[in-house]
């Protein structure tokens, strides 16, 4: 045997060897890597996205609650109050109470029970807000007698300003939209109140309504004014994100190690 013809069969040309881990297997698993380190990076950057939106959130609440109390009347319904959720306000009028709405499913003290959403006709205008009156107890809804709870004649309303929702905060609940001819719906899931006042045949504000927190005339008990709990802090969007992008780096980082042993064992 020729030096040349020993040496070629003693060293195979590469194109004959087939690595070990160069499998089916492999090919899966690395594919299956890097699809999640990009999930994990999407999420670090989803984080960071509602990071913002709480600090955007946050600021526009500040910039609400640091405003003096406004007076709502002929002169102020004019503005956006659509923007100015959370400022204090102040309105005064009489209630409509054969109007009135129920929100289900409140909770005081672990008691359930329901909201009332009463209409308030704006003094010195043509216009009427809903107002979020506070929480009575559910025996009390189911009883269909609200009447005394009722605050007859002219009342002065403190509160906060609320935007109207149009979907619910949790969940796929949704209301059924009176048609023209069906009786008024009394009950209701969540406060949207366009649909709310598609029932009533005078003009009330669409966009937000008042959330009370005391008023004169107000009953000594009921109903109770709806707690306002705000939470304006950033939460945990960054500390979930840096999770995030940490186990994105070390799948990235430790996956190309373990190759790397696997082709020298």
């Amino acid at each position: 045997m020729t030096p040349s013809m020993s040496s070629a069969a003693s060293h195979p040309s590469e194109k004959g060897v087939r690595h070990p881990w160069l499998t089916f297997r492999f090919v899966i698993t690395t594919l299956l890597v890097i699809i999640a380190v990009g999930v994990m990076i999407r999420l670090g950057i989803w984080q960071l996205d509602r990071l913002e939106q709480r600090r955007a959130f946050n600021a526009r609440v500040q910039a609400q609650i640091s405003q003096p109390t406004l007076t709502l009347d002929v002169n102020s319904l004019g503005l956006n109050l659509y923007e100015m959720e959370y400022r204090s306000v102040l309105v005064q009028g009489e209630y409509d109470f054969e109007n009135q709405v129920a929100l289900r499913n409140q909770a005081y003290q672990n008691r359930w029970g329901v909201y009332l959403l009463t209409p308030l006709k704006i003094k010195g205008t043509d216009q009427a807000v809903m107002v979020n009156r506070g929480w009575i107890p559910g025996e009390d809804f189911l009883s269909g007698n609200w009447s005394r709870f009722d605050q007859n004649g002219e009342v002065v309303v403190k509160g906060v300003i609320r935007r109207s929702q149009k979907t619910p905060d949790f969940g796929r609940r949704s209301d059924a939209i009176p048609q023209a001819g069906d009786p008024p719906l009394k009950a209701w899931n969540f406060a949207n109140i366009a649909a709310i006042s598609s029932q009533i045949d005078y003009a009330i504000l669409q966009d937000v309504y008042i959330q009370q927190t005391e008023g004169e005339g107000a009953l000594a008990n009921l109903p109770i004014p709806a707690e306002i709990n705000l939470d304006l802090s950033e939460g945990p969007h960054l500390g979930y994100a840096l999770q995030w992008f940490t186990f994105a780096s070390i799948l990235a980082i430790g996956y190309p190690f373990f190759i790397k042993r696997r082709m020298k064992s």
